[in-house]
């Protein structure tokens, strides 16, 4: 079968290679997929250049999130049958004709979605569930402000927070994804830089719950935007630089720096992990949420779908079709 192989490697994307690759044997807890959709991640980008805490060694298949239909099943198998139609994550393989991961690692495709929204919505709208939900508790009519709120992952807290009756106030870094967001429903959409007063002039005195895949100097604006009682919710860094903060600001603010991994917490709390995905695959069959998909690729072009993320040119996700 073919496959993005990353061989080595490389802060360029230079080292991905459309390879032939076999997959094992199946063994008894195995299923394997047809690969419909996959999606591209940021972690995907860090992986290939060695930058993210999970360092799998090169060669290996590239992508995390994918859906398709079940071809083969082991010979424990009894939660799928041929046909199928389920959504996988996992950290490598997705990118890929074929994927085979243990049956524990896959899950039915919610009624009514289609591949490219179900490869899409697992990470963003997991990572956004657990962030408002389970660790900043927002309430309806509190104000969100959502940065890096074109991305994949910022879509997902704008069309959560939204239905959650949250005011959302939504940074981006371009005149297009600013228009964009508009027409997605933020409130009110500003700059991703220089931000501060109009956040706090909007919502009287600062952002209730501030949501930051970005760090960096988002970070150190948003320190000086946030509400009394606020939590400005840490989800990531895609700016490349990892802030710091002096406890002073959250003392006298009176605000909390919260830490958001969605998985480890599902790993953590196992029957809340269960309801938050039971959660998010309701909203989605509902269609409550709307994963927004950027841009098509064919996997042979697999290289510049993750480009669109690495050049931040895509809004929403950028997916990969078998």
């Amino acid at each position: 079968m073919k496959a993005v192989v990353c061989t080595a490697f490389s802060d360029d994307l230079s080292a991905l290679e459309l390879r032939d690759v076999a997959l094992p044997a199946l063994e008894p807890d195995d299923v394997r997929v047809r690969v419909r959709a996959a999606c591209v991640n940021f972690p995907d980008l860090l992986m290939t250049d060695g930058k993210y805490q999970f360092k799998p060694e090169p060669p290996y298949v590239v992508g995390q999130e994918m859906a398709g239909d079940v071809i083969a099943v082991g010979s424990a198998v009894t939660q799928f049958k041929l046909g199928d139609r389920v959504i996988g994550g996992g950290l490598t393989g997705a990118f890929a004709e074929e994927v085979q991961r243990p049956a524990s690692q896959f899950r039915g495709l919610p009624a009514g979605a289609d591949y490219a929204s179900g490869a899409a919505f697992t990470a963003a709208y997991l990572t956004a569930y657990v962030s408002l939900v389970r660790r900043a508790e927002i309430a309806a009519g509190e104000w969100l402000l959502v940065h890096g709120a074109a991305g994949g992952m910022g879509l997902a807290a704008v069309d959560l927070g939204k239905l959650l009756g949250a005011r959302v106030i939504a940074t981006a870094s371009t005149e297009e994804k600013r228009a964009f967001l508009k027409s997605y429903g933020a409130e009110h959409v500003l700059p991703s830089q220089g931000f501060r007063e109009a956040v706090k002039d909007l919502t009287g005195g600062g952002a209730d719950v501030i949501y930051d895949p970005v760090g960096g100097d988002v970070f150190d604006e948003s320190v000086r935007c946030i509400a009394f009682n606020g939590r400005l919710l840490v989800v990531g860094f895609t700016s490349g630089r990892i802030p710091s903060i002096t406890v002073n600001m959250p003392l006298i603010k009176g605000f909390s720096v919260v830490g958001v991994r969605a998985g480890e917490y599902g790993r953590k709390f196992p029957d809340k992990g269960r309801e938050n995905i039971a959660a998010i695959d309701r909203l989605l069959a509902e269609k409550k949420i709307r994963p927004h998909i950027g841009a098509r690729f064919p996997l042979d072009k697999a290289v510049d779908a993750m480009r669109t993320l690495k050049d931040r040119t895509i809004i929403g996700k950028a997916i990969v079709e078998g």
